[in-house]
């Protein structure tokens, strides 16, 4: 019977330290996520913010002006629009970098975990 219980409050410390290491895990995976923009930052919304102004500056002063700076000011939105885009592309290749990092982890802890149940079999 004492063997008994203590077998159990071995499960139970067990058990207790894989939530403790989950939650830190957990915490972890959070603070990358948030790293890479979960949440907007005061940057992303102050370049974003600098974008919009720039084509909207540009549209207003290619329509009220003559001919003289209705080219140039097309070609500034043109090219605002474009590093737009340029830059958006690199945060989703940011984004898809963490997937492959996530899934290459899962796939490394499955190998570990699939070790281990092979021993225990044995």
């Amino acid at each position: 019977m004492e063997q008994q219980n203590e077998h159990l409050e071995n499960e139970i410390d067990d058990l207790k330290k894989e939530l403790e290491h989950f939650q830190q895990e957990k915490e972890r995976v959070r603070a990358i996520i948030g790293q890479i923009g979960g949440v907007p930052k005061f940057r992303t919304k102050l370049v974003n913010a600098i974008f919009i102004l720039i084509i909207i500056a540009s549209v207003v002063i290619s329509v009220i002006s003559g001919e003289k700076l209705r080219l140039l000011m097309v070609e500034l939105a043109t090219v605002t629009l474009s590093l737009k885009i340029i830059y958006l592309i690199h945060c989703q290749m940011r984004i898809n970098h963490f997937k492959f990092w996530i899934l290459s982890s899962i796939e490394w802890r499955l190998t570990e975990m699939r070790k281990e149940i092979k021993q225990l079999k044995t």
